[in-house]
């Protein structure tokens, strides 16, 4: 028997609920970054890379998933993946070298990750196009307790009972988000066995989503843009921990505060969605990146900031992406209905690839210094902007509705 659609409140709180999962998953183990390093060894930067090989997992699955959502509906590969999760977290609390738990990381990312493309294709499942950059900012909102509270309560793990605690809890923290996705989330798509899983036709579905102009446009622009996100999460504990010296209780206070900036305009967004075009709003908070990560950098080039100053810039600079993220995911899954998994999962890829990338960079410096992650920052914010004008050149009318849905058939 279907499960009755509960409101769209509920709805958007499940969805929510599923798309925290990798933020968690990310911010938990942030404040102990110090305590595994020196239990491993090794240094900070080399820990990061546990944070990278998480990234990689995040991109490589949302291909994985995405042929699989729309063939089998969206909630037998939520329980397979969420499983995956909980069972790769028990195994990085037993890691017993940083190499093995950048392979459970790995492990972990690989399941984890088909929460947040189930979530974004059920965005477009539940709710029309016109309202999408709306949820997207209402998820953010959700999403939000991630970074507000995640390394807060794992510094508080971590000291208490020592890092390995975290990964235990990230199980734990699943376990009822399953439970409610099981008894309480209707299914949203309904299995198409139409959708082949061979390789080839798989491919050339992602090559169809990635040639309609609107989706490549934004999706491209927003993953490089978005990628700042990434490199300023990796390189967070080096900034302030040991380019500032902070404790781990208070990195979690700044990293609370910074985080804030990026909440706050994604509740800003959807006043301002009602009143400006959504390509209007991402073309002015990316350009608004831009000048805020080359001010950055230059002040740190010159040393001009100190903490406060560093901490107000990275707010301002979280703040574009709340405005910018939103809109631009929601412009570029509009145009698809039948292959929204599939063009959720590609658009994935690319958020997540991208960030990958950046927070590799951020550990193969080595360094230990926060000039390489300013620069990363600026960088990003950078071929977003030139991705964004580019393709906008090229870019037709927008597409509201299914039109481009036609094109791939």
């Amino acid at each position: 028997m279907p499960t009755p659609r509960p409101s769209n409140f509920v709805l958007i709180l499940i969805l929510g609920s599923l798309a925290t999962v990798g933020p968690f998953a990310i911010d938990l183990y942030l404040p102990a970054f110090a305590q595994i390093a020196s239990d491993f060894h090794t240094t900070q930067p080399q820990i990061a890379l546990t944070l990278s090989s998480y990234f990689i997992g995040m991109a490589l699955g949302q291909l994985f998933y995405g042929p699989l959502l729309d063939r089998f509906g969206r909630k037998r590969p939520i329980y397979f993946g969420l499983g995956l999760f909980i069972l790769a977290s028990l195994a990085c609390l037993k890691a017993p070298s940083v190499e093995s738990l950048i392979a459970f990381r790995f492990l972990q990312a690989l399941g984890g990750c088909v929460a947040q493309v189930a979530a974004v294709a059920m965005v477009r499942d539940f709710f029309p196009p016109k309202e999408g950059a709306k949820v997207f900012s209402l998820l953010i909102l959700i999403l939000s307790v991630s970074p507000l509270l995640a390394p807060t309560i794992g510094g508080f793990v971590a000291t208490t009972f020592g890092w390995h605690s975290v990964f235990l809890l990230l199980a734990c923290l699943v376990v009822p988000i399953l439970a409610v996705v099981w008894l309480v989330l209707p299914e949203g798509h309904e299995p198409d066995p139409q959708i082949s899983l061979h390789p080839k036709p798989i491919l050339l579905t992602f090559a169809r989503i990635f040639r309609e102009p609107q989706f490549y446009t934004y999706a491209g622009s927003g993953a490089l843009s978005f990628s700042g996100l990434f490199a300023y999460v990796a390189g967070a504990p080096m900034i302030f921990m040991e380019g500032f010296q902070v404790q781990p209780q208070t990195f979690g206070v700044i990293f609370a505060f910074i985080a804030m900036g990026l909440i706050g305009a994604s509740q800003l967004n959807i006043l301002l969605a009602t009143k400006f075009r959504g390509e209007n709003i991402v073309l002015a908070a990316m350009s608004a990146q831009v000048i805020i990560g080359l001010v950055l950098l230059l002040g740190s080039l010159r040393g001009a900031f100190g903490l406060y100053g560093t901490v107000l810039l990275l707010f301002a600079y979280l703040s574009t992406l709340g405005l910018s993220s939103p809109n631009s995911s929601a412009l570029a899954i509009a145009p698809f209905t039948k292959n929204a998994g599939s063009a959720s999962a590609l658009m994935g890829f690319l958020q997540i690839g991208a960030g990958a990338l950046a927070s590799a960079l951020i550990g193969l410096f080595d360094s230990g210094r926060s000039l390489p992650v300013i620069a990363i920052l600026a960088v990003a914010a950078i071929l977003g902007l030139i991705v964004l004008l580019l393709g906008r050149a090229h870019l037709p009318v927008l597409k509201e509705s299914e039109n481009a849905e036609l094109a791939l058939h």
